[in-house]
């Protein structure tokens, strides 16, 4: 995967939000399935009159049933193409695409740019009520219920030992020859005036169902099921624990991804590609 568009190709950046309810996630699957991914590259064949697909480059891969307001990709386009389209690709994508599924800005992507390597942050929301009468209609599919009162100062009193960076292997569902070292930056939590509490979770980078599971064992703490030092109990152990339920995916938002400047670009992308270690840890 490279930093720089071949020769002939022009690297172009997409800022677009979509909601998952019907989507199977992000990338592309075998058997028809309707994914993010798959919606937009066919509308960008289509509206570009082009014989064959451009492929995308995500920052970050959401499950099925989640999803994203501040999403970011990349996607190398012929120079031709993109000079006779840049103007009205952004229009044509809007009358193309699927209401669920919106591009809101198509630009040429500065030297060294790759929406997955250059990012140094996401940032994802996930939102819960414990409402005795259950989720505003309106809002059912963004917002969890949770049908026990949540103490959301024990919940941020336990997101506390989870910060920094860690071995998250007991919030991860592990995928082969990847790390589940991360380095979560922000988890916090904020009853609004409406009754909703929304987490907030930002890291450099998540593992499969990492977020889930966190925000799973905070509600555990939350509705006193165990105590604000559990949850950190669970990440030294570095095992997968029964207890830890990942919940469901339609409260999950993901929000912002965060870059750095132009220059850092080149560096950021050989950092993000080092497989990481603990400090301490040995080769073997």
């Amino acid at each position: 995967m490279s930093d720089e568009a071949a020769d002939g190709f022009v690297r172009v950046r997409l800022d677009l939000s979509y909601d998952g309810k019907d989507f199977s996630g992000w990338a592309k699957q075998a058997g028809g399935r309707r994914t993010v991914q798959g919606e937009i590259e066919d509308a960008l064949r289509t509206v570009t009159r082009s014989s064959s697909a451009y492929e995308l480059t995500v920052a970050g891969r959401t499950d099925s049933g989640v999803h994203a307001r501040g999403q970011v990709a990349h996607v190398d386009l012929p120079e031709s193409v993109w000079a006779e389209h840049r103007e009205k690709l952004l229009k044509r994508l809007a009358g193309r695409l699927a209401k669920d599924v919106r591009v809101w800005s198509v630009q040429e992507a500065p030297s060294g740019f790759n929406a997955r390597f250059s990012a140094v942050w996401r940032r994802y929301a996930y939102r819960v009520t414990d409402h005795q009468g259950g989720v505003d209609p309106l809002l059912r599919g963004h917002v969890l219920w949770h049908d026990w009162p949540l103490d959301v100062d024990a919940m941020n009193a336990a997101a506390e030992h989870l910060l920094g960076e860690h071995d998250f292997a007991a919030y991860c569902k592990r995928r082969e020859g990847a790390t589940t070292i991360r380095t979560l930056q922000e988890l916090s939590l904020v009853r609004g005036d409406d009754g909703i509490v929304t987490a907030t979770v930002r890291a450099d980078a998540f593992c499969h169902n990492m977020v889930r599971s966190l925000i799973g064992a905070l509600l555990f703490v939350g509705d006193g099921h165990r105590g604000p030092d559990w949850p950190g109990k669970v990440l030294a152990a570095g095992v997968r624990d029964s207890a830890v339920h990942v919940v469901r995916p339609h409260g999950l938002t993901l929000e912002e991804v965060g870059y750095p400047a132009d220059e850092l670009l080149a560096a950021r992308n050989k950092e993000a590609r080092n497989k990481r270690t603990l400090p301490g840890a040995g080769c073997c």
